[in-house]
């Protein structure tokens, strides 16, 4: 009796251990082969498959709206012009106002023209019988531009970072004088890391922006940059990138063939320089653009990265527009003047100025009227052949009743206007429970009409699961990326950022990261450090679009993005 219990014994163990050995062996060489991304890939598909399964869903017929046919319409989305703070007021009624581009304009180190500004305006300075004094208004050169060619709000003078945009205000018909060609010097550069520096040195025998156009089109050099609608730096470098493609015509065959080899792998465009340093931060980046005065302020940066100059320099010219009367005009170049004098050229210098005097603008001239036409080129090319699919995912809790729903409504209806025709869109909306207003599918005109449909369809009440949401979107993208493995996927989350139902950040977080989706989040009188906690997993923006600005704002983004 005890050998039977023992052979029974011994029988059960070996069983247990060939079950072991087998289950072992099948779980090994099921992961043999694959790499642990593709390993933790299926993990997150898992994960993301339980996630959605938890969720209560709902599913609308998508309904027809009217689209609008027109042009976006610019002068209309910009906000009131006091929406961009004065940062000089003028001293006397004998004066003129000026936009100025914000390195100069604004406090500390960018605050150079708001302290030679208010030095003027403490001199007593006579013009023409009378104490004349300046109003200095800090905003983007782009979006003084905007203002300017729209003629919503058009001042008395300009000075953006550089020549491009008197060129391009010109160009639209706004009559501009030069009144100095420089008021401060500044250089935009590449900002390269050292060891990446060094080996596009080794082998190319030197770094300009032809060899690291080359570098990018042969996928040695990783580079972001920004925005050439808004972003002086990123017009400069589009300009410069067609010039190095062909010189006599930047928007011919020869020029747009090497554009769209070097654009296919370029991983980031920025809506904003605070972006782009983040994401270059992250490690994600060689290299990224800025203008030098920013960068010999960053000590982070000039211990790591090496500083290449390009394109045209950012020498912030002084123009007078429209028909200003002579007396404005004087005070104009009596303010010039005054600028040039040793005192505020040795204090520019202090604040980062006025360096790299030595280098001169390897780009000549540029027609104003080329500009818009190499901004649309940089539109039509920018994602290569990887269209864009999206999904927005707005937040239609109770919180955002009222006037966030409506501001949000007009910003989808007139922020669409600037989706590209080739991507995909899809439409999600939560509160306590969530919708799928509009399945993604290509944008044209059917898609578009679905969209206007379902976005006028939206109503506020219960709840906020913002990440329920943002589950939605990422399952609804993976789906599509089955179907269109060669799509870009991306998020937009629109929202007041006050989640209290549903899951957590820390919930999806470990999807985001894996999928490595960019979430732009764009806050309605929102509780942005919630929406920007989401915007930070992968480099992505958020914007705090109050009720003045934010289609302008979302306008921007779309454009950029989509």
């Amino acid at each position: 009796m005890a050998k039977k219990s023992k052979f029974f014994l011994i029988s059960g163990f070996l069983v247990v251990l060939v079950f072991a050995l087998v289950y072992f062996g099948v779980n090994l060489t099921s992961d043999l082969g694959k790499t642990n991304t593709q390993i933790t890939s299926e993990d997150a598909g898992k994960q993301l498959s339980k996630l959605y399964s938890n969720i209560s869903i709902n599913t609308e017929t998508p309904v027809k709206g009217q689209i609008d046919l027109n042009p976006a319409d610019v002068a209309e989305s910009l906000p009131d012009i006091s929406k961009f703070p004065i940062t000089v007021d003028n001293a006397t009624d004998h004066f003129v106002e000026i936009f100025s581009s914000t390195e100069k304009s604004g406090t500390g180190i960018d605050g150079w023209l708001t302290e030679v500004a208010t030095e003027f305006n403490k001199a007593n300075i006579v013009v023409n019988g009378e104490p004349a004094s300046v109003k200095i208004r800090n905003i983007a050169s782009g979006t003084a531009a905007d203002y300017i060619k729209s003629g919503k709000y058009v001042p008395d003078a300009f000075t953006p970072s550089n020549e491009l945009w008197g060129e391009m205000v010109n160009a639209n018909g706004v009559k501009t004088q030069v009144v100095s060609k420089r008021l401060v010097g500044n250089v935009p550069g590449i900002v390269i890391a050292k060891a990446k520096h060094d080996a596009l040195v080794d082998k190319y025998g030197s770094v300009n922006v032809k060899t690291v156009t080359e570098a990018i089109a042969n996928n040695e050099f990783s580079m972001g940059y920004t925005d050439p609608f808004a972003s002086s730096t990123g017009l400069n470098f589009l300009v410069t990138a067609l010039s190095t493609f062909d010189s006599t015509n930047i928007l011919g065959d020869k020029a747009v063939q090497g554009f769209e080899k070097f654009q296919a792998n370029v991983p980031f465009i920025a809506s904003t320089t605070i972006q782009m340093r983040d994401a270059a931060k992250s490690g994600m980046l060689d290299g990224f653009v800025l203008e030098y005065q920013t960068y010999i302020n960053a000590a982070d940066l000039k211990d790591a990265y090496v500083f290449t100059p390009f394109g045209v320099r950012h020498d912030s010219p002084l123009y007078a527009l429209g028909d200003v009367p002579q007396d404005k005009l004087d005070i104009i170049v009596k303010f010039a003047e005054f600028v040039e004098q040793a005192q505020y050229q040795n204090l520019a210098k202090e604040k980062g100025f006025n360096h790299l005097d030595d280098y001169k603008s390897e780009v000549g001239v540029v027609d104003g009227s080329l500009l818009p036409a190499a901004q649309k080129l940089w539109k039509e090319k920018k994602n290569g052949s990887k269209p864009i699919a999206a999904v927005f995912v707005t937040d239609v809790s109770g919180s955002m009743a009222g006037e966030p729903l409506n501001r949000l409504k007009e910003s989808l209806l007139k922020g669409q206007k600037y989706l590209g025709k080739d991507n995909s869109i899809g439409l999600v909306s939560y509160s306590s429970g969530v919708t799928i207003n509009l399945p993604i599918g290509r944008y044209d005109t059917n898609q578009q009409s679905m969209f206007v449909g379902a976005v006028n369809s939206l109503q506020a009440t219960g709840g906020t699961a913002t990440f329920d949401g943002i589950v939605v979107a990422l399952k609804l993208l993976q789906d599509e990326l089955v179907r269109n493995p060669n799509s870009k996927p991306i998020i937009f989350v629109l929202s007041d950022g006050e989640t209290n139902e549903g899951y957590s950040l820390k919930d999806i977080k470990g999807l985001i990261e894996t999928y490595k989706i960019p979430i732009y989040t764009i806050g309605y009188n929102a509780n942005i450090k919630a929406l920007q906690s989401i915007s930070s997993i992968n480099e992505a923006a958020s914007i705090n679009a109050d009720t003045d600005d934010v289609v302008y704002k979302i306008g921007n983004l779309f454009n950029v993005q989509m």
